[in-house]
């Protein structure tokens, strides 16, 4: 089954919020961005640098990634393809997703969102280290159904960024219960969802 529905708001949002970390480069956002909350944090080197590790990986992976589902750009440009992918899974396996798993245990909201993003860090390295693994081994089938788990696990930078002003603001939730609920809901309606497209085989264009 194709739909082109589904790939459209995937690749506009991952444009866009993949392009977000370059703010931190453009404007000082200690008081502003995802910095600000972070009390002495902000003024120590060593979680900083991680901060930004897993920021600037994680963009890259976001910019990157959507453009892999597209098959008629995969079959016409299939060099470009593999070298994206390539930079998809350093930048996750060696960047975003270990510095994501450390700065997890920083997170607002305590043992909730620390469990919540942690879980998520590790899902997102597995998956992608099994995309990998998949592709290696000449099995595309699979390699496609783990590379769709990995950027909806990706796509968590995404969601959270609508969940968090929607709880706050249209929900008059809290901040600390807010973000302990969307350290699960910005990646678990994801991966379910990745699923359900495999299940069904979901071409998404």
């Amino acid at each position: 089954m194709k739909s082109t529905y589904f790939w459209y708001p995937v690749a506009l949002f991952g444009f866009l919020i993949g392009l977000y970390p370059l703010i931190y480069l453009l404007v000082d956002m200690t008081s502003n961005g995802l910095l600000a909350g972070k009390g002495h944090l902000k003024d120590q080197l060593s979680y900083v640098t991680i901060f930004y590790v897993h920021i600037y990986g994680g963009g890259i992976a976001l910019l990157v990634g959507w453009t892999q589902f597209k098959g008629s750009w995969r079959r016409k440009y299939l060099s470009t393809h593999r070298m994206f992918g390539k930079i998809y899974l350093i930048s996750v396996l060696f960047f975003s997703a270990p510095a994501g798993l450390i700065i997890a245990y920083f997170a607002d909201g305590s043992i909730p969102s620390q469990f919540g993003f942690s879980f998520m860090a590790i899902l997102w390295w597995f998956t992608s280290y099994k995309a990998y693994q998949q592709i290696r081994a000449g099995n595309i089938e699979n390699h496609k159904d783990w590379m769709t788990r990995s950027y909806a696990l990706c796509f968590a930078a995404v969601t959270l960024r609508i969940y968090l002003p929607l709880f706050l603001g249209g929900f008059g939730w809290e901040y600390i219960p807010a973000y302990q609920a969307i350290a699960w809901l910005c990646w678990v309606p994801n991966l379910i969802f990745a699923e359900w497209l495999i299940d069904r085989r979901v071409v998404l264009v």
